[in-house]
């Protein structure tokens, strides 16, 4: 769907599917080990260390933020992990959708969750506006 703004330039509109009650709960309960903030993002759950954002719900997945090595490792591991694309053909540097087979596994999903904090706690903070 595109819709023009007043400098003719096309502006992409996109209808996202909520997140389920459940999904956000279910992350919010595994984020008790890590000291992060949570934020709205996408309308959905975010987490967030040091201003970087790490992990949080869209649509029907989980996403991480993972660094490269990780990304690699496990998208070898679990074949359902992809991308994350909040838009179509524009995915979000470093980050990866992970479907529901993966965060069932609940130490594995632990696992990557750890993963996701220790990259975000690595990176340049980011300063408040």
């Amino acid at each position: 769907m595109l819709r023009f703004a007043r400098n003719d330039r096309p502006e992409i509109l996109v209808k996202w599917k909520k997140v389920t009650p459940e999904l956000n709960v279910f992350l919010d309960e595994n984020m008790s080990a890590f000291n992060a903030v949570r934020r709205p993002m996408f309308g959905c759950n975010a987490y967030f260390v040091n201003g970087n954002m790490f992990t949080g719900t869209f649509e029907d997945s989980i996403i991480l933020r993972l660094s490269e090595v990780d990304r690699l490792e496990i998208t070898k591991t679990f074949d359902e992990v992809r991308p994350f694309e909040p838009v179509t053909g524009r995915p979000m540097k470093e980050y990866v959708t992970l479907p529901e087979s993966v965060y069932e596994q609940t130490d594995i999903f632990r696992m990557w969750l750890r993963r996701s904090y220790e990259y975000a706690s690595s990176l340049k903070p980011k300063e408040k506006k």
